[in-house]
């Protein structure tokens, strides 16, 4: 009964004054109005919210203890949240630089669990038409080939690509790995004639261009 009052409270004083402000907490709430105010705020404790916003509805339903409808509900609202941060960004400027590139895709790459790589498809003036994830999974030789990454710029007549992964560690430091592979992107760039204009490596923790690491020319 208790909680039903709060809830209430909680709802009359969004619809008076809007969501905007309210705690994480209360904004699951909201959405999710089976869930108990000491299971949302023990789940938040455990993980942070960019990790809930990429869990499955059947992860949110056992971690909150709701129904299937209210955690599908509760992800679809994570999504549109991701959708909106995606459409601020002017997906037709020039990305031109390593921060630009950052902006634009840490919406995709926030919160997910595992490594994954992306390739931007770029026109004459070096403006997006594209995005192309073209690989899963711990970035390394065996994983990521240069004909993945090469296959849809020359499919679509790309006339340079920017390649773009996420550390889920938080840490934006490169890998060896990620090193070896830049190398062998860039090598096959200058082969087929569509440059790679940079590798970005994207975290929580910022940032890292290995073209200002590496130097390459192109």
């Amino acid at each position: 009964m208790l909680c039903g009052i709060k809830l209430e409270r909680l709802r009359a004083a969004a619809t008076l004054d809007g969501v905007d402000g309210r705690a994480p907490a209360e904004l699951v709430q909201l959405v999710c109005a089976s869930a108990e105010p000491q299971r949302v705020s023990s789940a938040l404790a455990e993980q942070d919210l960019a990790y809930w916003a990429r869990a499955s509805s059947a992860q949110l339903a056992q971690a909150l203890a709701v129904s299937a409808e209210e955690a599908l509900r509760l992800e679809a609202a994570f999504a549109l949240g991701r959708i909106v941060e995606r459409e601020q960004s002017t997906e037709r400027e020039r990305l031109n630089s390593p921060a630009v590139v950052h902006r634009v895709m840490a919406p995709r790459l926030r919160g997910l669990p595992v490594e994954t790589l992306h390739v931007l498809l770029l026109d004459g003036k070096h403006r997006l038409r594209r995005i192309v994830r073209v690989s899963e999974g711990t970035l390394t030789n065996a994983m990521v080939h240069p004909r993945e990454v090469y296959a849809p710029a020359l499919r679509d007549g790309a006339a340079a690509l920017i390649a773009v992964h996420n550390h889920p560690s938080g840490d934006p430091e490169p890998s060896e790995d990620d090193v070896r592979v830049t190398k062998r992107l860039v090598d096959t760039g200058v082969m087929v004639g569509v440059p790679l204009l940079d590798h970005v490596v994207v975290a929580t923790g910022g940032w890292v261009s290995l073209r200002e690491r590496l130097r390459w020319e192109g």
